[in-house]
């Protein structure tokens, strides 16, 4: 049964890594055999996080780049590429937030989040297409959310982006499935990262999301990573263009 999940000789990049949701994914990818490629544009926490994997005795590298940047996006697939022979997989999970009731909020920010959470996810999964393409397939995870079917004040450009990124997620789905990449989604619900300090510090909205989860808590960053192991390994070699909710059942719950 171990074999169902076994990633050992596959090269996955990671966006977003260097902390939350991003790292425990990683983590849980090389503690089941794969090569993991750490980025995000803080070369000191990379260094740090790609320390721990190693002293665990997992494969681990980094790459730092801003994901807005398509040129250094194309840069960085291909020195992966040319380093270890190969890109299997992609995690599309680099994003940001901005909070601001809609009279305020500024073009610029909303251009902002759409280019980290959506536009980068586009043109990173596009150079790594065009590897996947030429060597037998590969696998593409899009970290969306809980929010984009559901909705909440203040984060229309979070919404809207993470909505666009299921709907980019099903595009190039039928697209290259033939190619033999997969591409999938994650949308987790409220997970306690850094992201969402704020909100985990504010107690009436904690208790919020606490009285709304069925399972009566918020998530732990850890708990994606059996979500990203899946959708990379053969267990999942027939999922397409679907999207893993990981919320403790809020999404369902009335």
């Amino acid at each position: 049964m171990s074999k169902l999940f076994d990633l050992q000789g596959k090269t996955i990049l990671v966006t977003g890594a260097s902390r939350g949701i991003g790292f425990s994914m990683a983590e849980a990818l090389a503690q089941h055999g794969a090569k993991v490629i750490l980025n995000s544009r803080d070369e000191s926490a990379l260094k740090q996080k790609v320390e721990k994997l190693k002293e665990a005795g997992w494969d681990a590298d980094y790459v730092v780049f801003d994901v807005t940047k398509a040129e250094d996006g194309l840069t960085a697939i291909s020195d992966i590429v040319q380093k270890n022979g190969s890109l299997f997989g992609l995690i599309n999970n680099a994003g940001v937030q901005h909070r601001s009731p809609i009279l305020d909020f500024t073009t610029a920010d909303f251009e902002h989040v759409l280019s980290t959470n959506l536009t980068s996810c586009f043109s990173l999964s596009r150079e790594a297409i065009r590897f996947m393409s030429n060597s037998g397939g590969g696998r593409i995870i899009n970290t969306v959310s809980m929010l984009g079917p559901q909705a909440r004040p203040t984060v229309p450009a979070y919404i809207a982006a993470k909505e666009g990124l299921r709907a980019l997620t099903r595009a190039l789905a039928v697209e290259v499935g033939q190619k033999g990449i997969l591409v999938n989604a994650i949308a987790p619900g409220y997970i306690a990262t850094e992201l969402n300090l704020a909100l985990l510090e504010n107690k009436e909205f904690s208790d919020w999301v606490i009285s709304k989860t069925p399972l009566g808590r918020w998530g732990n960053p850890s708990e994606l990573g059996g979500g990203a192991v899946y959708l990379m390994s053969d267990a999942g070699g027939f999922v397409n263009g679907q999207v893993l909710a990981i919320d403790g059942g809020m999404s369902i719950q009335v």
